[in-house]
């Protein structure tokens, strides 16, 4: 097989094993090799998957006897550290470890037994509350496109590894941007489904209410809608997983560009980018109008960062032993979380009820919402946030303006690769649908992916030229 196998993209890999071109032991290798060859200069790896071999071994005698247990059967992945998975330690990337788990949590679970190939898992920052990848215990996750800067966060590490071609399918979560904004800085596609799409069931407690979502990061838009169907459907223990998702639209689909979330910064080059890419759109038939929100958002921005205090705090309450190994920024975090009232968290219920009322009217006038994935190019590795955007000072979530309303209004959103900054680094379109029309999103990407393909473009190893 001269086919370098890391190189390819999750579907691509099932059908090289369909036609016995290719083995799930060989697809592997591949990526491990890959994975040794970019580690030292990426950390993106929390721990590696010892049954990993036993695991692809299965899958190739399952393709040998013509009974694989999906399209995707044999394919690797990483899982993020946060998702519980069967015989594997899963934490909040606090210091300290875990035993491994004796289940996998059910997303983790449906992509298993659909046959992917647990590679290996990838950490996050503490709690999956920081827009960057770092952590006191595995240290700092960098970007493969410049490694000085970082890939964005939550799922930063899921994203290094997958740019960097260690596995075509990177498992995360989302619960203000994870998946989204390291999609756009590591030119992914990161889709962050409808609430309920992906039922969650058997993992750790979120400390931001029932916003995160599970999802996953790829290179290629088949392969978020072939990983969407493995783990998606209703499942009778998780009330917003039954719900019926609505057709597309008869006529012809309308959307509003939202450049600017107020007056929040946003990178010229990024603007440009996206300025572009609708033109994309325009092309595929779609009408493109220019405004603000159609729904407020700044009362929920003010309130944003008490969510995950007030989360922290009761994740430490009902574990002191998780409290006691928790980094001292986060205790500090628990603290002030602890010591709101509770009229705070019934206000921030009251205003993510409001939200969801608004957006859903909203989507009866408009089809899409358009805006940059992120507000900032990739920033230092080590740094929590970028301190200036476009010359204006900005504050920690002035990078991630535009993704967390979309988790509190539990709408489906999609990053996708547009035209890459002059230096090369990647830039994502933010696409937000109405409520359950996931499929709506990955239609329209699809078309803008074959207008303007992506998938080839890699990150050079340091020391080696692009290929």
């Amino acid at each position: 097989m001269n086919t370098e196998l890391w190189r390819l993209s999750a579907t691509e890999l099932g059908r090289l094993f369909a036609a016995g071109r290719a083995s799930p032991v060989e697809a592997l290798e591949a990526a491990r090799a890959r994975a040794a060859a970019w580690e030292p200069h990426l950390n993106a790896i929390a721990r590696e998957n010892p049954r990993a071999r036993a695991e692809a071994e299965a899958s190739a005698a399952r393709w040998r006897a013509g009974a694989p247990l999906s399209p995707l059967d044999g394919v690797p992945m990483t899982v993020k550290e946060f998702l519980v998975t069967e015989g594997m330690p899963s934490t909040y990337a606090e210091p300290g470890e875990a035993a491994p788990a004796g289940h996998d949590e059910l997303p983790v679970a449906r992509a298993r037994r659909a046959g992917l190939v647990t590679l290996a898992k990838t950490t996050m920052p503490e709690f999956a509350v920081q827009g960057f990848t770092a952590s006191a215990r595995f240290g700092v996750t960098r970007n493969p496109w410049n490694v000085a800067l970082t890939p964005g966060g939550s799922t930063g590490r899921g994203a290094a590894a997958t740019a960097a071609g260690y596995a075509p399918v990177a498992l995360g979560t989302d619960g203000g941007g994870s998946l989204r904004r390291p999609a756009g800085h590591t030119g992914l596609v990161g889709l962050k489904s409808s609430l309920g799409r992906v039922p969650r069931l058997g993992g750790l407690p979120s400390p931001l209410l029932d916003f995160e979502v599970a999802g996953a990061l790829t290179r290629t838009v088949a392969d978020s809608r072939a990983m969407l169907h493995l783990m998606q459907g209703a499942d009778p223990r998780v009330l917003w997983s039954t719900f019926a998702a609505p057709g597309r639209p008869d006529r012809p689909l309308r959307a509003r560009y939202v450049e600017r979330i107020g007056d929040a910064p946003l990178d010229p080059v990024i603007a440009s980018a996206c300025r572009r890419a609708l033109t994309d759109l325009e092309a595929l038939g779609v009408a493109v109008e220019e405004g603000p929100l159609p729904f407020e958002i700044a009362a929920l921005n003010a309130l944003w960062p008490e969510i995950g205090k007030i989360g922290i705090a009761r994740l430490f309450e009902a574990d002191p032993a998780l409290a006691a190994r928790a980094s001292a920024p986060y205790r500090a975090m628990a603290a002030e979380g602890a010591r709101a009232p509770a009229t705070l968290l019934a206000e921030i219920l009251e205003r993510v009820q409001a939200l969801r009322n608004a957006a859903n009217a909203a989507f009866t006038e408009v089809d899409l919402v358009l805006t940059p994935s992120a507000a900032a190019m990739p920033w230092a590795a080590d740094a929590v946030h970028p301190e200036v955007i476009d010359g204006r000072p900005v504050g920690p979530r002035g990078h991630a303006v535009y993704s967390g309303w979309v988790n509190a209004a539990a709408l489906p959103g999609l990053s996708l690769p547009v035209d890459p900054a002059p230096d090369g680094m990647p830039i994502g379109l933010h696409l937000v649908a109405g409520f359950g029309r996931d499929d709506l999103l990955l239609d329209l990407a699809e078309a803008m992916e074959a207008r303007r393909p992506f998938a080839d473009r890699w990150p050079a190893l340091p020391g080696e030229a692009a290929r």
